[in-house]
């Protein structure tokens, strides 16, 4: 399956897949747990409250000298997705004008809010969501890459935001918690961090059920097999899962599947997913999802 890079769908998955009323204010608590994160071979490190899941796509051929890869990071916590992307792009100055003219026509982001910013001697931008849980994205030109980092579920202000945003670092020399491809280590509260709101019961609503449905922030799109390659399979792999309150998908179960590992690797991806959960009065709610991978071959 042969992806195509495309900045506008950056963009719309930012603003989430839907849109509703904006959750009761919760206290603003910062975690002790987070920590410093970093990619072998990337130029930037950041701060997180939890161990990301990352997806890396790889592009060869195309008429490129060497490998071209994307990178997806994303974690969440009490209500917040955090999120990086990497473009490893022979014109990252280009990617990042791309992204800015995106934005001016994006509905779900205020370019009047658009502001000049300066990381480590590198340039890029800064802009706010207008959706009413508040969002910010700031994109950013190195040499060699093109970089977005995007906190959504709680405005700029927000001392969790702040933190995400103070902490970013880009150059050749970057320390961190090295992350590789994979799930990352879903959020759990813990007594010391006990998110407002939280509802811990077992009971899963459907989306007729909730105030506001489940947001996606970050949805990796799954890899072919070679095996299924070789044997050109196509089709649609359909889960049936369940958004969990604490930010996780679980209780995955197969309504469609395809052979020769598709099934496997959709089910793989479908983890990584990150959201902000749905509410019902005022409180995180698990509610049930039905997700569709499309594989096919150009």
């Amino acid at each position: 399956m042969k992806r195509i890079l495309s900045l506008a769908i950056y963009i719309t998955l930012f603003v989430g897949f839907v849109c509703g009323q904006k959750n009761n204010p919760t206290e603003q608590v910062q975690s002790a747990s987070w920590q410093r994160y970093t990619v072998k071979g990337e130029e930037f490190s950041i701060e997180l409250p939890t161990h990301p899941a990352m997806t890396t796509y790889k592009q060869s051929g195309w008429g490129f000298r060497k490998d071209r890869r994307e990178r997806h990071l994303g974690a969440y916590a009490d209500g917040v997705v955090y999120t990086v992307v990497s473009l490893e792009d022979g014109d990252p100055r280009g990617a990042l004008k791309a992204f800015i003219e995106g934005i001016v026509s994006s509905s779900g982001w205020d370019r009047t809010t658009g502001q000049d910013l300066t990381l480590n001697g590198f340039s890029g931008k800064q802009y706010l969501s207008s959706h009413p849980l508040g969002g910010t994205v700031q994109v950013v030109a190195t040499k060699n890459r093109f970089y977005r980092f995007h906190a959504f579920g709680a405005n700029a202000e927000d001392p969790r935001v702040r933190q995400f945003f103070s902490s970013m670092s880009l150059g050749k020399k970057v320390e961190g918690i090295e992350v590789s491809d994979g799930q990352g280590i879903p959020f759990k509260p813990t007594d010391q961090f006990t998110p407002s709101g939280l509802d811990t019961s077992a009971k899963i609503l459907t989306g007729r059920e909730v105030d506001r449905k489940a947001i996606l922030i970050m949805k990796p799109e799954p890899a072919y097999t070679e095996a299924a390659r070789q044997k050109q399979i196509t089709g649609t792999v359909v889960l049936k899962v369940v958004f969990s309150s604490n930010g996780s998908v679980v209780n995955i179960r197969t309504v469609s599947g395809l052979p020769d590992g598709l099934t496997e690797r959709a089910i793989d991806a479908a983890r990584k997913i990150k959201f902000i959960p749905a509410v019902k009065d005022g409180k995180f709610v698990s509610m049930w999802m039905q997700l569709e991978y499309n594989f096919n071959l150009y």
